[in-house]
């Protein structure tokens, strides 16, 4: 688990199932445990305490997604680092993205708390969830800073091919997780309070691993508590390609704000049915996305390495692998639909409601598959701001032109899930095309 993958050299394509089966596995063991939350509470404190859970997750993704896309930049500077052999520029980012974990976490939960209230008003949340939502909110909001942590360090395991150390510690945190959430609503009978402590608990620890991890390793990334500071030309060159990423993120969550406030306004039985098909459509969604960060590090790694031969043909594979492997978890989750909704909650109209949703997301990954693994491939040579820019203007553009005319002359729950197909393959079409046209230079020097 802990071996090193070398993406310079060799074959590729056994390498980049390698690399992405145990991020793939970290993203659905993630779900898996968020999914205990909501199935959780659902269960034992009713569906308006899981409505309030599910309702919060898109303001959640706004904040993590900005910091998760500026984690992205680090893993591309670490790998090109690695692939020209800079041990010191890849050391000086290691230590100035701890830094910016932690103090953009801080600000988070500072700014989180003050605006709590506000986001819960601004989603629509109905009036018996939300209390319930707010207090999800602002308990969730203190684990920022280790929530971000967490992500940069994995980030930084990723970017020198070890995928499997992420997985280990979110195994031992998830287990945790799911035994707090246990121990909290059903021992102590509290309710979404319980669930948020629990995940707060549980970052912590998978964080503190990560950290320990990194001073032990004898790697390129070994951490010197001593040198843990802000290289500012370091710190540039992360926010050069991260920003936009996190940029992206962000835009790409408040879109899905917007969405959420619509789907809030048809009212708790849709909060609740659209929250539990999200916690089984993410499932398949983390195995899409993790060939996104593979082709970004193979990329980054070649790239800094001078092989644009071998940063072509990981798009290629990780293309191929892409389609069979997210294709083969949607159409499992469709043939187990229904009794994977029930566990969330048995309420037949939950169940309706959940299922139209997985349908047309589904549907929708057809295109997705293209626009997340070309996004990985432009973003390996440095390329963020073009995917970035696309994205907002033909994902968000479009949904939030929909949600404010379509949606509003025809509101119902299948008019909100039309859009995502919509924009999906818009976005696809667009970004194949740039790909087409940019030609990366032979090379890119970092130093």
């Amino acid at each position: 688990m802990n071996k090193k993958i070398d993406m310079t050299t060799g074959t590729l394509g056994d390498k980049i199932i390698k690399y992405t089966l145990p991020l793939a596995l970290t993203g659905i063991l993630q779900q898996l445990f968020n999914a205990a939350d909501v199935a959780v509470v659902g269960r034992f404190s009713g569906k308006e305490a899981m409505a309030a859970v599910g309702s919060n997750a898109p303001v959640i993704g706004l904040l993590v997604n900005l910091f998760v896309g500026i984690s992205l930049g680090s893993n591309v500077i670490i790998a090109r680092a690695i692939g020209q052999g800079d041990r010191e520029m890849a050391a000086k980012t290691v230590h100035t993205s701890l830094v910016v974990a932690l103090i953009g976490g801080l600000l988070m939960t500072l700014i989180g708390e003050l605006a709590a209230p506000q986001v819960v008003e601004m989603l629509k949340v109905p009036d018996e969830v939300r209390d319930l939502s707010v207090k999800y909110l602002r308990i969730y909001l203190l684990g920022m800073p280790v929530i971000l942590l967490y992500n940069f360090e994995s980030a930084i395991f990723r970017s020198c091919g070890k995928t499997g150390v992420p997985l280990m510690a979110l195994v031992i945190s998830g287990i945790l997780n799911v035994l707090l959430n246990l121990l909290f609503v059903i021992g102590f009978d509290m309710d979404v309070d319980g669930v948020a402590i629990a995940t707060v608990i549980a970052n912590l620890v998978s964080s503190m691993i990560l950290f320990a991890a990194l001073i032990r390793t004898d790697d390129v990334v070994k951490v010197d508590v001593r040198k843990i500071k802000v290289d500012r030309k370091v710190l540039i060159r992360i926010l050069k390609i991260g920003v936009p990423a996190g940029l992206q993120g962000m835009v790409f969550s408040f879109a899905n704000i917007i969405i959420q406030s619509a789907v809030n306004s048809l009212g708790t039985v849709v909060i609740a049915a659209s929250s539990a098909a999200y916690n089984l459509e993410i499932f398949a969604y983390y195995i899409m996305n993790s060939f996104n960060q593979t082709c970004t590090t193979f990329v980054g790694q070649n790239y800094g390495a001078g092989k644009n031969d071998r940063c072509r043909k990981t798009l290629k594979i990780c293309l191929i692998q892409n389609l069979l492997c997210t294709g083969i978890a949607c159409s499992l989750i469709l043939l187990l639909v229904e009794p994977l909704l029930r566990l969330f909650n048995s309420d037949p109209d939950v169940i309706a409601n959940g299922r139209i949703r997985l349908e047309f997301i589904f549907f929708a990954y057809l295109f997705s598959f293209v626009q997340e693994t070309l996004t990985g491939y432009l973003r390996g040579y440095g390329m963020s701001f073009i995917p970035a820019l696309i994205s907002v203007i033909c994902i968000c553009g479009i949904r939030l032109t929909w949600i404010y005319t379509v949606f509003r002359a025809h509101p119902s729950f299948t008019t909100i899930m039309t859009v995502y197909p919509i924009s999906l393959g818009a976005t696809a079409l667009v970004i194949l095309i740039v790909t087409l046209i940019v030609k990366p230079s032979a090379r890119y020097k970092i130093g």
